[in-house]
């Protein structure tokens, strides 16, 4: 997963894990599985931090942000077989297997 800090010289930034496809965030406060937010188009996940300092998913709900999570768009690729006749072929879309490594966190700095 490719990360970015906001700015670059900062210190304070929210604690994250990636564990396979899950990424947690203050030791588990909030949690989701990526993959299962992908789409057939980009997907981003804001990250904020509400009246209470809790974290919560969604820029209406929080009063800071925290952190964005960028999913880029589903991808396919086409698989071409014979047709169990041995007459012709037969075309078929197959999603690309998801991968951590196509996201980007973008992390800002936080109050001290």
């Amino acid at each position: 997963m490719n990360v970015v800090k906001k700015p670059e010289t900062g210190t304070n930034f929210v604690d994250y894990e990636v564990s396979g496809n899950v990424i947690s965030f203050n030791d588990g406060e909030l949690m989701f599985n990526v993959a299962k937010k992908e789409r057939d188009y980009k997907i981003t996940i804001d990250i904020c931090e509400d009246y209470t300092g809790g974290l919560v998913i969604g820029a209406a709900s929080g009063d800071k942000y925290i952190a964005q999570l960028e999913i880029p768009a589903r991808e396919y690729t086409e698989v071409t077989t014979e047709n169990t006749d041995g007459e012709g072929t037969e075309s078929t879309m197959e999603a690309v297997p998801f991968s951590m490594d196509d996201c980007t966190l973008t992390l800002w700095e936080m109050e001290a």
